[in-house]
This record gives structure tokens, C-alpha cells and sequence, in this order.
């Protein structure tokens, strides 16, 4: 079950447009290694997790990466938002533009729509823990990338927030990968 607050995580006080920098930073909306690749693949493994504290923090981060997902979603639409057709049809954004607008549409940077075979759901729970570990490296990476490519101070302090929230789950996941490891040495006594 959870509470929804009508506001982001993390501010997005976006003050200028950049069609360019919004083609980019799609990838953290709807990329393989985005928001919402994670949000879903934390969610579904958490029915398959044997243990409680796993299932537990497998639906707070799946939870939280919706949150990011939104943020990423606002980050996006504000950059594009208003531009006029005649200065999109210049950017990197165009192709995006001509077929869905201004709207947000979950894709990587390539313009490649979402799939779920971005993400994975293992019933193997080490397995599961060990990919989930890898994926918040990758989405690190991804922020520290665009984060390279922008010196909108806005989106400065969003992107390193989102980055920020990427290490805190790396650690929590190896927590519960610990967690798993004594639960399956106590299965082969």
C-alpha cells in the first residue's frame, strides 16, 4: 500500500528550455537502465523474495524509482515545454516532436520506445539481488553522464540527487544480498 504526496521528491525549478538536453535525459524516463526499467523490475521481483526484509526494501526502492520517474518526467517536459515547432524542428528533439509532441513518451536517448525486457524478474533471489546491484551501478553511470553534459544548475541538483538515491540503493541491495546468503546457508543445515 502506499501514500501518494502531491509533490517530487526533489524540486525541478527548471528555468530555461533545452529540446537537446531533454532528448538526452529521456533515457533516465524510459531507457534500459531508467526509472521506470527499475521501478518495474523491483516491484515484480519482490513477489518471488523469501524473505521479509527483502520483499520489504524491494517495494520501498520500487516505490521510490516511481518517484524518480516522475521527477525524470517533470525534468523533461519542462525543458520542452513551450518551445515553439520552428526551434524543436532544429534540435535533437525533433524526432520525438513530430510523433508525440511535447508529450512525454517512455524511450531511451536513441528514441527507442520502452520494453519490459529492460527489465528482469529472477525467482532465483541471488540472482535477482546480484542483476538489481549491477542496475543501480548502470543508472549511476547514466546521471554522472548527463550530468557531464549540462551546467543548468537546476537540473544540476536534480540529476545529483537521483545519482545520490542510486548509491543508497546499491547499498541497500547488498544488504540484502548479506540477508540472503545466511538465508540460504540456514536452508542447507
Amino acid at each position: 500500500m502506499w501514500e501518494y504526496k502531491k509533490l517530487l521528491q526533489i524540486p525541478t525549478n527548471v528555468k530555461r528550455q533545452d529540446p537537446d538536453l531533454a532528448s538526452l535525459i529521456v533515457t533516465q524516463f524510459g531507457g534500459p537502465d531508467g526509472e521506470l526499467a527499475a521501478s518495474l523490475r523491483y516491484l515484480s521481483q519482490m513477489f518471488s523474495m523469501p524473505i521479509p526484509e527483502g520483499k520489504a526494501i524491494l517495494n520501498d526502492i520500487g516505490t521510490e524509482e516511481l518517484a524518480h520517474f516522475e521527477v525524470v518526467g517533470t525534468i523533461v517536459h519542462k525543458l520542452v515545454d513551450g518551445v515553439p515547432a520552428d526551434v524543436l524542428k532544429e534540435t535533437r528533439f525533433a524526432p520525438h516532436y513530430v510523433q508525440f509532441g511535447r508529450a512525454n513518451f517512455p524511450s531511451d536517448a536513441q528514441g527507442n520506445p520502452f520494453t519490459a525486457a529492460y527489465f528482469a524478474s529472477h525467482e532465483d533471489p541471488i540472482a535477482a539481488m546480484t542483476e538489481n546491484l549491477a542496475a543501480e551501478q548502470k543508472a549511476r553511470a547514466v546521471y554522472e553522464y548527463l550530468l557531464d553534459v549540462t551546467d543548468d544548475p537546476a537540473i544540476i541538483d536534480a540529476l545529483s540527487f537521483l545519482r545520490e538515491r542510486e548509491v543508497v540503493h546499491f547499498q541497500r541491495f547488498g544488504e540484502v544480498l548479506d540477508l540472503l546468503y545466511d538465508y540460504s546457508e540456514k536452508l542447507d543445515i
